[in-house]
Formats: structure tokens, sequence, C-alpha cells
């Protein structure tokens, strides 16, 4: 007898306001983060009003885990102190590794016009925690795109898609968390059995229609957390648009501090020293 996954919980975003003024939706974020390890945290952003934009993410400093920003409409502009500089459109993706310390800017690159996306923050393990910064752009057409038989439009952002009759591996692979990120579309009618690991922390944020998982209902704004084993069976009677979202748990002390993920409090201490002393990035 095959063995599903079930959902565990479901969870609502909470209105929140970031960078200088950004107002978005914290999908993950806060209290409880050890249950979506190794996710940290979850934005969505999405506005037709600059006055809810406009003002971005002027320099800001990470340490500790890798950010993911997948852009659905608009135009946001990257630049770090490390040189680099990265404009982020529609359908690309920017995956930028903090490690030991990044410094950057994330600033809307439009006056108008909707801005829509999503912010996903992955933790880093201990020992990779004070590596080498890292980035990089993801223009759309580095993205792999495929439809499944019935119709799923499916976007492999990071890991690999495996329905059991295609496979495609992602733009981005990262050994020790295994992240697999998908943007799944599912016309009304269709379904989708994608195949993952054993053992991976499993997340499904539904951001348009309404998702049936093992004959659980998921609706729009809802993230549903899955048991750790067994197949996945979805569908959508009306139409769904979903980021699936799993990755292996790092299982290791998570210590947040704003915009610093470490192990201890000493090591957050260390990282605010840093900062201040401008040696977060040395």
């Amino acid at each position: 007898m095959t063995q599903f996954r079930q959902v565990l919980t479901q969870h609502i975003g909470q209105s929140a306001s970031d960078g200088a003024g950004v107002r978005l939706t914290r999908v993950i974020g806060g209290a409880g983060i050890e249950r979506f390890d190794p996710f940290l945290m979850l934005d969505e952003f999405g506005s037709d009003n600059p006055d809810d934009y406009i003002a971005g993410f002027p320099p800001h400093p990470h340490r500790g885990f890798e950010t993911i920003t997948y852009m659905l409409e608009g135009r946001m502009r990257h630049e770090d102190h490390l040189g680099n500089v990265g404009l982020l459109e529609s359908g690309g993706v920017q995956w930028m590794t903090a490690a030991r310390g990044i410094i950057h800017s994330e600033m809307p690159e439009q006056q108008e016009g909707v801005m829509r996306g999503f912010q996903l923050w992955l933790n880093l393990p201990a020992k990779d925690k004070l590596g080498d910064a890292g980035y990089r752009d993801y223009a759309p057409e580095e993205i792999p795109r495929l439809t499944t038989a019935e119709g799923v439009a499916v976007t492999v952002i990071a890991g690999r898609f495996d329905d059991g009759e295609l496979q495609q591996d992602g733009a981005v692979q990262r050994p020790h968390t295994a992240p697999q990120l998908f943007d799944l579309h599912l016309p009304a009618g269709s379904r989708l059995s994608p195949r993952l690991a054993d053992g991976q922390r499993v997340l499904l944020y539904v951001y348009e229609g309404e998702l049936a998982v093992n004959g659980h209902s998921i609706g729009k704004g809802r993230l549903a957390r899955l048991s750790e084993n067994g197949a996945i069976e979805m569908g959508s009677a009306t139409g769904a648009r979903v980021l699936l979202i799993a990755g292996t748990p790092l299982n290791e002390p998570i210590v947040q501090y704003g915009p610093f993920v470490m192990n201890s409090r000493e090591e957050i201490e260390q990282a605010l020293r840093d900062f201040r002393d401008e040696r977060l990035t040395a």
C-alpha cells in the first residue's frame, strides 16, 4: 500500500513591512522556524501601488544563510559590496549566498506598475556559515520549464523535478540542504504527483486558486507543511498556482537576530560586533 505525505499544519501569512517600508506578507518567519528547517523565511510581495514598494531595500547586511528572490512581475536591481550588479526581471531568480557577510541593496527599477514575487531564506550548515559570499542572477531563459501530460506548467528553479515520466534538473543545486523549488501552474481538473526524497521537509504555498492534497483543501494564501515520508498527490478542480518548497533539514540550532542567522547567541553577538566594526565582510 502506498504511503502518502499528510498535511500536518496550515499557516496564513501576516502583513508586514520591511526594508524602507515595503509592504509584504510574511508567510514563514519568526517564532517556530525550526518546524520549517532548513527554510527560515518566506515573504510574498505584490502590489500595483508604487507607494507599497518604491522605497525598496536600501543597503543592509546578512550573514549565515542564502536568499532566493523569484520575480513574477516587475524589475528589481541588486547591488552589493562585492561589486555585483544585477537586474531581476519578470520570471527571473536571484540567488545570493550571504555566508560570512554581504551588504546589498534591492531597489525597484520601475516607478509604476505591478511588483510581484517571493523571497525565500535558506539556512546554511554551520560549517558553511563563515564561507565565501556569492551572488548569481538567473535570467528567465536560464530557468528550465516543462509541461506535464496533464498540462501542469512547471518552473524548475532548484533541485530536480521528477513525476515518473518527466525529469528535469533545476537552475540551482545545493548538496547539503538539497533544496527543491518549483513554481507549479495547475489548470482546472489537473493532477500532479512529484517525487521527493523521504526525509525532506515539504511546504506548499498556494498563491492563486485552491489546491487539494491527499484529501485536504489548501486555499489561496495558505502554506501547508507536509509529513516527511511518502508520495504526494495534488490536484485542483478550479486551477491553482503553487510554490513547492522542499529541503533536507539541517537539525542544527537556529539563532536569528534580524538579518543574521547563526547557531549560537555568541555567534550572533560576534556578527553584531563585526558589523559595528565594519568587519562583517572581511
